[in-house]
């Protein structure tokens, strides 16, 4: 007689900025992203701007409370929608008590370590002037690692940082092409590592355009939800 699998929670529940601006299918919130389930939750006031510029300095306390009703409605892993999140990696997985990714940027060093020698990571950010290099140690980015930000304004950074309603999807793939060629040109760089969760839609253009691999946030959740609930052979 076949059995009937009973419905599994999702294993991985995303912290969601407070924001407006539309979610192509590869950005982190839209559902069509992920080839398993998740569960969303946004955190009120969380705007991208205040994560961005002020690194989650005050935003623990709402992101720890959004992120225990995750937890309670099954999520087994708990994401965040901000690769600047990094610093608030260590104390969220204390709070919550499940394993935690907090940003893109913790797959660095692994990425790195890909590399043949002599080569290089390369980060591309939504905001160059705000990826600190104690942010980046924080996440584990290896020293030497190469960074470059999207325009100040542009098509992408300017609705997303600004509290946008619109984007302008094939801008916002030009910049990221153009961006992502100015970075691999730079000495060394063999990898690409996008910071930003709303970068990913644009990730196969980038890697078109510059025959190197590009890593993402759907690159970390993809490994993290394997681990999570690997597959049933």
């Amino acid at each position: 007689m076949a059995t009937t699998r009973s419905p599994q929670p999702p294993a991985i529940g995303i912290l969601m900025l407070d924001t407006r601006f539309p979610r192509p299918p590869g950005d982190i919130g839209n559902p069509e992203t992920w080839p398993f389930p998740v569960r969303f939750a946004r955190v009120p006031g969380a705007a991208a701007a205040a994560a961005v510029r002020g690194a989650g300095k005050g935003l623990l306390a709402p992101f720890v409370e959004a992120g225990r009703g995750l937890v309670a409605e099954g999520c087994r892993g708990i994401a965040t929608s901000c690769g600047f999140l990094a610093p608030l990696q260590r104390p969220l997985a204390e709070a919550l008590g499940v394993p935690v990714l907090a940003s893109a940027l913790m797959q660095a060093g692994a990425i790195a370590a890909t590399l043949p020698p002599g080569r290089r990571l390369g980060v591309l950010t939504i905001e160059a002037a705000s990826l600190s290099p104690e942010l980046l140690a924080a996440a584990g980015v290896p020293a030497g690692t190469a960074v470059r930000g999207m325009p100040p304004g542009g098509a992408l950074a300017g609705p997303i940082l600004g509290g946008g309603t619109t984007l302008d999807t094939g801008a916002a793939e030009a910049e990221v092409v153009a961006a992502a060629t100015a970075l691999a040109a730079e000495p060394g760089v063999g990898a690409i590592l996008l910071e930003c969760t709303n970068l990913p839609p644009y990730a196969r253009a980038a890697a078109e355009a510059t025959g190197l691999p590009v890593h993402s946030i759907v690159t970390a959740l993809t490994w993290f939800a394997a681990g999570l609930a690997p597959p049933r052979w």
